[in-house]
Protein backbone atom coordinates (compact mmCIF):
# COMPACT_ATOMS: atom_id res chain seq x y z
CA UNK A 1 0.00 0.00 0.00
CA UNK A 2 1.60 3.54 -1.15
CA UNK A 3 0.95 5.12 2.35
CA UNK A 4 4.82 5.20 3.32
CA UNK A 5 7.50 8.02 3.03
CA UNK A 6 9.41 7.42 0.07
CA UNK A 7 13.38 8.07 -0.31
CA UNK A 8 13.09 11.48 -1.86
CA UNK A 9 9.86 11.66 -0.77
CA UNK A 10 7.85 14.57 0.84
CA UNK A 11 7.13 15.37 4.67
CA UNK A 12 4.49 17.89 5.56
CA UNK A 13 4.59 19.27 8.89
CA UNK A 14 1.52 20.40 10.68
CA UNK A 15 0.21 21.92 14.32
CA UNK A 16 -2.80 20.91 15.09
CA UNK A 17 -1.92 21.09 18.80
CA UNK A 18 1.37 22.97 19.55
CA UNK A 19 3.53 24.58 17.27
CA UNK A 20 7.30 24.86 17.66
CA UNK A 21 6.96 28.49 19.20
CA UNK A 22 9.30 28.91 21.62
CA UNK A 23 11.82 27.27 23.55
CA UNK A 24 13.88 24.76 23.32
CA UNK A 25 11.11 23.27 20.83
CA UNK A 26 11.93 26.01 18.02
CA UNK A 27 15.54 25.56 17.87
CA UNK A 28 15.29 21.21 17.97
CA UNK A 29 12.47 21.35 15.16
CA UNK A 30 15.00 23.75 13.08
CA UNK A 31 17.67 21.31 13.64
CA UNK A 32 15.10 18.58 12.84
CA UNK A 33 14.56 19.77 9.64
CA UNK A 34 18.09 20.29 8.38
CA UNK A 35 18.33 16.64 9.67
CA UNK A 36 15.61 15.51 7.24
CA UNK A 37 17.01 17.38 4.82
CA UNK A 38 20.21 15.75 5.09
CA UNK A 39 18.74 13.30 4.64
CA UNK A 40 17.29 13.88 0.93
CA UNK A 41 13.38 14.81 1.86
CA UNK A 42 11.53 17.02 0.80
CA UNK A 43 9.81 19.25 3.22
CA UNK A 44 6.44 21.05 3.18
CA UNK A 45 5.95 23.36 6.03
CA UNK A 46 2.03 24.19 7.08
CA UNK A 47 1.29 27.81 8.09
CA UNK A 48 1.18 27.24 11.94
CA UNK A 49 4.38 25.36 12.65
CA UNK A 50 6.04 28.17 14.51
CA UNK A 51 2.71 29.45 16.12
CA UNK A 52 1.71 29.63 19.41
CA UNK A 53 -1.66 31.91 19.15
CA UNK A 54 -3.85 29.44 20.22
CA UNK A 55 -4.82 27.80 23.96
CA UNK A 56 -3.14 25.03 24.14
CA UNK A 57 -2.99 24.27 20.33
CA UNK A 58 -1.07 26.60 18.21
CA UNK A 59 -3.50 28.78 16.58
CA UNK A 60 -7.45 28.94 16.58
CA UNK A 61 -8.86 25.52 16.21
CA UNK A 62 -10.48 26.72 12.98
CA UNK A 63 -7.44 27.37 11.68
CA UNK A 64 -5.32 24.32 13.09
CA UNK A 65 -8.41 22.58 11.14
CA UNK A 66 -7.90 23.94 7.97
CA UNK A 67 -4.00 23.46 8.24
CA UNK A 68 -4.37 19.95 8.59
CA UNK A 69 -7.65 19.39 6.21
CA UNK A 70 -5.35 21.14 3.35
CA UNK A 71 -1.87 19.39 4.04
CA UNK A 72 -3.30 15.56 4.53
CA UNK A 73 -5.33 16.32 0.97
CA UNK A 74 -2.07 17.54 -0.51
CA UNK A 75 -1.02 14.78 -3.35
CA UNK A 76 2.47 16.10 -3.59
CA UNK A 77 3.12 15.54 0.63
CA UNK A 78 3.59 11.56 1.05
CA UNK A 79 3.14 11.36 5.16
CA UNK A 80 2.52 14.14 7.87
CA UNK A 81 4.60 14.63 10.82
CA UNK A 82 3.15 16.17 13.78
CA UNK A 83 4.94 19.30 15.23
CA UNK A 84 4.24 18.38 19.12
CA UNK A 85 1.51 17.50 21.45
CA UNK A 86 -0.57 19.96 23.52
CA UNK A 87 -3.54 20.42 24.77
CA UNK A 88 -6.85 20.74 23.21
CA UNK A 89 -6.34 19.25 20.14
CA UNK A 90 -9.91 17.87 20.74
CA UNK A 91 -11.49 21.46 19.50
CA UNK A 92 -9.07 21.23 16.53
CA UNK A 93 -10.86 17.73 15.43
CA UNK A 94 -14.33 19.07 15.59
CA UNK A 95 -13.66 22.12 12.50
CA UNK A 96 -11.91 19.55 10.71
CA UNK A 97 -13.72 18.89 6.95
CA UNK A 98 -13.56 14.90 8.27
CA UNK A 99 -15.38 14.22 4.64
CA UNK A 100 -12.49 15.70 2.80
CA UNK A 101 -10.26 13.55 5.39
CA UNK A 102 -12.11 10.48 3.91
CA UNK A 103 -12.16 10.92 0.50
CA UNK A 104 -8.53 12.13 0.22
CA UNK A 105 -5.66 9.72 -0.91
CA UNK A 106 -4.79 8.17 2.78
CA UNK A 107 -1.99 9.45 4.05
CA UNK A 108 -0.09 8.44 7.70
CA UNK A 109 0.49 11.38 10.37
CA UNK A 110 3.08 10.80 12.96
CA UNK A 111 2.46 12.22 16.79
CA UNK A 112 1.70 11.07 20.07
CA UNK A 113 -0.07 12.39 23.00
CA UNK A 114 -2.57 14.80 21.75
CA UNK A 115 -2.15 14.02 18.46
CA UNK A 116 -4.38 10.91 19.42
CA UNK A 117 -7.28 13.36 18.79
CA UNK A 118 -7.17 12.73 15.29
CA UNK A 119 -5.22 9.22 14.78
CA UNK A 120 -8.07 7.31 16.76
CA UNK A 121 -10.89 8.97 14.21
CA UNK A 122 -8.86 8.17 11.22
CA UNK A 123 -7.94 4.68 12.22
CA UNK A 124 -11.26 3.43 14.29
CA UNK A 125 -14.13 5.55 11.86
CA UNK A 126 -12.32 5.36 8.33
CA UNK A 127 -10.37 2.57 8.66
CA UNK A 128 -7.09 4.38 8.23
CA UNK A 129 -3.68 3.74 9.96
CA UNK A 130 -1.54 6.40 11.79
CA UNK A 131 1.81 6.37 13.73
CA UNK A 132 2.06 6.86 17.38
CA UNK A 133 5.47 7.71 17.71
CA UNK A 134 7.74 10.67 18.36
CA UNK A 135 6.72 14.07 17.35
CA UNK A 136 8.87 16.35 14.46
CA UNK A 137 11.11 18.45 17.26
CA UNK A 138 12.18 15.03 18.15
CA UNK A 139 14.55 14.62 15.30
CA UNK A 140 16.23 17.88 16.04
CA UNK A 141 18.57 15.98 18.97
CA UNK A 142 21.98 15.12 18.84
CA UNK A 143 22.46 12.14 18.13
CA UNK A 144 19.65 10.50 16.99
CA UNK A 145 18.32 7.97 19.71
CA UNK A 146 18.07 4.24 17.59
CA UNK A 147 14.16 4.69 18.30
CA UNK A 148 14.14 7.71 15.74
CA UNK A 149 15.62 5.91 13.36
CA UNK A 150 13.31 2.81 13.60
CA UNK A 151 10.30 5.58 13.65
CA UNK A 152 11.72 6.60 10.40
CA UNK A 153 11.66 3.39 8.88
CA UNK A 154 8.84 2.64 9.57
CA UNK A 155 7.41 5.78 8.50
CA UNK A 156 9.15 4.78 5.12
CA UNK A 157 7.85 1.33 5.49
CA UNK A 158 11.69 -0.50 5.53
CA UNK A 159 10.87 -2.24 9.06
CA UNK A 160 8.19 -4.06 10.21
CA UNK A 161 9.17 -5.04 13.80
CA UNK A 162 10.25 -2.96 16.78
CA UNK A 163 11.62 -4.00 19.83
CA UNK A 164 11.65 -2.44 23.38
CA UNK A 165 14.83 -0.77 24.24
CA UNK A 166 17.59 -1.57 26.86
CA UNK A 167 17.18 1.52 29.02
CA UNK A 168 14.70 4.72 29.09
CA UNK A 169 14.57 8.13 30.64
CA UNK A 170 12.57 9.15 33.43
CA UNK A 171 10.87 12.23 34.51
CA UNK A 172 13.87 13.50 36.13
CA UNK A 173 16.67 12.24 34.19
CA UNK A 174 16.13 14.35 31.06
CA UNK A 175 18.63 17.28 30.37
CA UNK A 176 17.04 18.82 27.86
CA UNK A 177 16.16 22.61 28.42
CA UNK A 178 16.05 26.29 26.74
CA UNK A 179 19.95 26.52 27.22
CA UNK A 180 20.26 22.63 25.73
CA UNK A 181 17.64 22.44 23.29
CA UNK A 182 19.72 19.46 21.49
CA UNK A 183 20.19 17.32 24.33
CA UNK A 184 19.28 13.69 23.51
CA UNK A 185 17.36 11.29 25.86
CA UNK A 186 19.20 10.24 28.82
CA UNK A 187 18.03 6.69 29.44
CA UNK A 188 19.34 5.28 33.15
CA UNK A 189 16.58 3.60 33.97
CA UNK A 190 16.55 0.30 33.53
CA UNK A 191 13.23 -1.27 34.67
CA UNK A 192 11.53 -3.70 32.10
CA UNK A 193 8.22 -4.39 31.56
CA UNK A 194 5.54 -6.21 33.43
CA UNK A 195 3.14 -9.15 32.41
CA UNK A 196 -0.43 -10.21 33.53
CA UNK A 197 -2.11 -13.17 32.61
CA UNK A 198 -5.72 -14.73 34.32
CA UNK A 199 -5.84 -18.16 35.31
CA UNK A 200 -8.37 -19.85 37.65
CA UNK A 201 -7.40 -17.13 40.87
CA UNK A 202 -7.82 -14.42 39.09
CA UNK A 203 -5.01 -11.99 37.82
CA UNK A 204 -1.25 -12.90 38.46
CA UNK A 205 1.83 -11.23 37.08
CA UNK A 206 4.40 -14.16 35.21
CA UNK A 207 7.55 -14.40 34.10
CA UNK A 208 6.35 -16.87 31.34
CA UNK A 209 6.66 -15.54 27.84
CA UNK A 210 2.96 -14.14 26.63
CA UNK A 211 2.06 -13.91 22.56
CA UNK A 212 -1.65 -12.50 21.47
CA UNK A 213 -1.86 -10.39 18.30
CA UNK A 214 -4.89 -8.55 16.35
CA UNK A 215 -5.78 -4.93 15.57
CA UNK A 216 -3.59 -1.94 16.76
CA UNK A 217 -5.83 1.38 18.27
CA UNK A 218 -5.64 3.32 21.02
CA UNK A 219 -3.18 6.14 22.23
CA UNK A 220 -3.41 8.60 25.27
CA UNK A 221 -5.55 8.03 27.54
CA UNK A 222 -5.87 11.94 28.60
CA UNK A 223 -7.60 12.10 24.70
CA UNK A 224 -9.45 8.85 24.68
CA UNK A 225 -11.40 9.44 27.62
CA UNK A 226 -12.25 12.90 25.98
CA UNK A 227 -13.11 11.47 22.56
CA UNK A 228 -15.54 8.94 24.70
CA UNK A 229 -19.55 9.32 23.92
CA UNK A 230 -18.32 11.96 20.94
CA UNK A 231 -18.99 11.47 17.18
CA UNK A 232 -15.19 11.51 16.82
CA UNK A 233 -14.76 7.28 17.87
CA UNK A 234 -15.89 4.10 16.91
CA UNK A 235 -13.58 1.28 18.80
CA UNK A 236 -16.45 -0.61 19.25
CA UNK A 237 -17.54 -0.75 15.05
CA UNK A 238 -14.05 -0.78 14.32
CA UNK A 239 -13.76 -4.16 16.59
CA UNK A 240 -16.64 -5.73 15.36
CA UNK A 241 -15.67 -4.99 11.84
CA UNK A 242 -12.44 -6.88 12.76
CA UNK A 243 -13.81 -9.57 14.98
CA UNK A 244 -11.57 -12.50 12.96
CA UNK A 245 -8.84 -10.69 14.21
CA UNK A 246 -9.56 -9.07 17.48
CA UNK A 247 -8.30 -5.96 19.23
CA UNK A 248 -4.89 -4.95 20.91
CA UNK A 249 -5.16 -1.76 22.83
CA UNK A 250 -2.42 0.56 23.02
CA UNK A 251 -2.67 2.97 25.95
CA UNK A 252 -0.16 5.38 28.03
CA UNK A 253 -1.09 8.72 29.64
CA UNK A 254 0.14 12.06 30.51
CA UNK A 255 -1.34 14.13 32.76
CA UNK A 256 -3.50 11.39 34.62
CA UNK A 257 -2.87 10.72 38.12
CA UNK A 258 -3.15 6.87 39.52
CA UNK A 259 -6.46 7.68 40.21
CA UNK A 260 -7.20 9.66 37.06
CA UNK A 261 -5.92 6.63 35.00
CA UNK A 262 -8.72 3.82 36.81
CA UNK A 263 -11.36 6.07 36.40
CA UNK A 264 -10.36 6.95 32.71
CA UNK A 265 -10.29 2.83 31.79
CA UNK A 266 -13.53 2.36 34.17
CA UNK A 267 -15.20 4.69 31.54
CA UNK A 268 -13.82 3.21 28.59
CA UNK A 269 -14.63 0.06 29.88
CA UNK A 270 -18.25 0.39 30.47
CA UNK A 271 -18.81 2.12 27.54
CA UNK A 272 -18.26 -1.16 25.98
CA UNK A 273 -14.59 0.27 23.80
CA UNK A 274 -12.73 -3.04 24.86
CA UNK A 275 -15.25 -5.78 22.98
CA UNK A 276 -13.02 -8.43 21.09
CA UNK A 277 -10.12 -7.08 22.34
CA UNK A 278 -7.28 -9.79 22.52
CA UNK A 279 -5.01 -7.80 24.77
CA UNK A 280 -3.13 -4.93 26.30
CA UNK A 281 0.01 -2.62 26.00
CA UNK A 282 0.16 -0.44 28.32
CA UNK A 283 3.09 2.10 27.89
CA UNK A 284 4.84 3.98 31.04
CA UNK A 285 2.32 6.77 32.54
CA UNK A 286 4.16 10.15 33.36
CA UNK A 287 2.84 9.60 36.75
CA UNK A 288 5.53 6.30 36.67
CA UNK A 289 5.99 5.24 40.36
CA UNK A 290 3.24 7.32 41.76
CA UNK A 291 1.07 5.83 44.87
CA UNK A 292 -1.97 7.21 46.75
CA UNK A 293 -4.13 5.83 49.34
CA UNK A 294 -2.53 2.20 48.24
CA UNK A 295 -2.92 2.39 44.44
CA UNK A 296 -0.28 2.40 41.97
CA UNK A 297 -0.50 2.48 38.09
CA UNK A 298 -0.29 -1.28 37.97
CA UNK A 299 -3.24 -2.05 40.21
CA UNK A 300 -5.05 1.21 38.38
CA UNK A 301 -4.77 -0.80 35.02
CA UNK A 302 -5.33 -4.38 36.68
CA UNK A 303 -8.69 -3.71 38.72
CA UNK A 304 -10.19 -2.38 36.23
CA UNK A 305 -9.00 -4.44 32.91
CA UNK A 306 -7.78 -7.79 34.55
CA UNK A 307 -11.59 -9.20 34.59
CA UNK A 308 -11.56 -9.10 30.78
CA UNK A 309 -9.43 -12.23 30.80
CA UNK A 310 -6.78 -11.15 28.55
CA UNK A 311 -2.80 -10.61 28.42
CA UNK A 312 -2.18 -7.55 29.91
CA UNK A 313 1.59 -5.71 29.46
CA UNK A 314 2.55 -2.76 31.06
CA UNK A 315 5.33 -0.58 30.89
CA UNK A 316 5.91 -0.56 27.38
CA UNK A 317 8.36 2.13 25.93
CA UNK A 318 5.32 3.58 24.33
CA UNK A 319 4.41 7.08 25.41
CA UNK A 320 5.74 9.99 27.49
CA UNK A 321 8.86 8.29 29.15
CA UNK A 322 10.77 7.88 26.12
CA UNK A 323 11.87 6.23 23.66
CA UNK A 324 9.25 5.22 22.53
CA UNK A 325 8.65 2.26 20.30
CA UNK A 326 6.94 3.28 16.87
CA UNK A 327 3.43 1.79 16.24
CA UNK A 328 1.58 1.83 12.98
CA UNK A 329 -1.89 1.97 14.43
CA UNK A 330 -4.70 -0.18 12.54
CA UNK A 331 -2.35 -2.80 11.12
CA UNK A 332 -2.58 -6.23 12.18
CA UNK A 333 0.04 -6.95 15.22
CA UNK A 334 1.92 -9.49 16.74
CA UNK A 335 3.04 -9.10 20.15
CA UNK A 336 5.74 -11.11 21.85
CA UNK A 337 6.29 -10.02 25.55
CA UNK A 338 9.31 -12.00 27.18
CA UNK A 339 12.27 -10.51 29.06
CA UNK A 340 11.64 -7.35 26.67
CA UNK A 341 8.34 -6.76 24.11
CA UNK A 342 8.42 -7.55 20.03
CA UNK A 343 5.67 -6.43 17.82
CA UNK A 344 5.59 -7.10 14.22
CA UNK A 345 3.06 -5.11 11.97
CA UNK A 346 1.80 -5.47 8.70
CA UNK A 347 -1.33 -3.61 6.75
Amino acid sequence: MGIFLRDGGTIGFVAPSFGCATEPYKTTFDNALRKLRERGFNLVLGPNCYRADGIGISAPPAECAAELTEMFGRDDIDVLMACGGGELMCETIGCVDWEKIRTAKQKLLMGYSDITNFIFPYVTKFGGYGLYGPSAAAFGMEPWHVSLEHALALLQGKISTVSSYDAWQGIEDGKKDEEHPLEPYNCVQTAGIRKYVNNSTGVEQTNETVRFEGRLVGGCLDCLQVLCGTPYADPVGYAEKHKDEGIVWVLESCDLTVFSIRRALWQLREAGWFVNVKGFLIGRPLCYGQEAMGLDHYRAVIDVLGGLGVPIVMDADIGHLPPQMPLLMGSHASVTADEGLTITMKL
